[in-house]
């Protein structure tokens, strides 16, 4: 696909208005918007970024991080440039912040041949912001979908439904930043919208994608206990099952809060795991992320770091789609 999707006239200026996400910008002729990798030229809708990949690797699943799906398996991930958003706190703002990185041009098929050639099952959109390439996404994610290798999502979903609607059935998996639970801060410091991601994540979860959702615990910005609570009611009202990780910060971009203290992670996830049956702990030292059964208290998975062994995960049955507890057989929420 080399043209735009999501993009609608705006007058006879040649000005067009991009409709992918909750900015709506308004792009004059010869101007990207916000995100910049979405323009117009002579009144139609640029994508000249359409297949540039700025990082192609193998990952562990549990990198991205998902701790509930495919665990100990390998997954190839593809990064791009730009994003729609502008957190100051950004741990990657290299390419997500700059329409320059140096990339290589790909078409699906190339990524597509990549991830059987890795013996890849799954194959992530990562790293900046994919979703901002919604085109490629669809025509990408389509073609994995026909070779039988799972799509994930790592995005802050800050995309309107319109756009959603087409590009979730397409995923098997996705891990969603809720980024803070304050409409405020999400316009003014992040450059987002809180009920638009909160309403990704209610379309995701009920199209029967898998979701978790991560949080990096930012101090002074979103690390009150009112503010945390309220993240895990809204993921604990959805599922309880959802898992929650809450990733420590670190200073870098244009933010220089200490770094979030491992010991608030600690009882921030004590707290809260009253809420929620799964909380994990990234980016501190000497994280316990194990997964118990919920019924017996067998260990299900044991991570130490991205390695992980399997004591009592049993594979799925036939027919089935997720993976029980050997020792009693209860059903647990670790899909395939």
């Amino acid at each position: 696909m080399t043209s735009a999707a999501f993009f609608s006239g705006n007058g006879e200026d040649k000005s067009i208005v991009c409709n992918l996400c909750p900015r709506r910008c308004t792009i004059q002729n010869g101007h990207f918007g916000a995100c910049k990798v979405r323009g117009n030229k002579n009144g139609k809708g640029l994508i000249p970024f359409y297949g540039t990949v700025t990082a192609l690797a193998v990952d562990p699943i549990e990198k991205k991080p998902l701790f509930h799906f495919r665990p100990g398996t390998k997954i190839l991930s593809a990064g791009f440039a730009g994003c729609n958003m502008r957190c100051p706190f950004c741990q990657n703002w290299r390419i997500s912040q700059a329409d320059d990185v140096p990339g290589k041009t790909m078409p699906p098929s190339d990524i597509i041949s990549a991830a059987l050639r890795e013996d890849s099952p799954s194959l992530a959109y990562t790293y900046s912001e994919p979703l901002v390439h919604a085109e490629f996404l669809l025509d990408c994610m389509a073609l994995a979908k026909r070779h039988g290798i799972a799509n994930v999502l790592v995005t802050n979903g800050c995309i309107n439904e319109e756009a959603a609607k087409e590009i979730l059935p397409l995923a098997d998996a996705a891990n969603i930043d809720l980024k803070c639970f304050s409409k405020e801060t999400y316009a003014k410091n992040l450059g987002g919208d809180l009920q638009t991601v909160l309403g990704f994540i209610r379309l995701a979860h009920s199209l029967g994608v898998h979701v978790e959702i991560t949080t990096l615990v930012v101090p002074g910005l979103n690390d009150s206990a009112g503010e945390l609570d309220a993240c895990a009611d809204f993921i604990a009202a959805l599922d309880a099952d959802i898992p929650w990780h809450l990733s420590a910060y670190h200073p870098d971009y244009r933010w220089n809060a200490p770094p979030t203290k491992p010991e608030f992670l600690a009882l921030t996830k004590a707290r809260v795991g009253k809420k929620l049956n799964y909380v994990y702990t990234g980016n501190i030292a000497a994280e316990k992320n194990n997964t118990l059964c919920r019924r017996c208290g067998a260990l299900l998975i044991c991570r130490r770091g991205y390695r992980i062994e399997t004591p009592e995960l049993a594979e799925p049955a036939a027919g089935e789609n997720f993976y029980r507890c050997k020792k009693c057989g209860n059903k647990t929420p670790v899909r395939i």
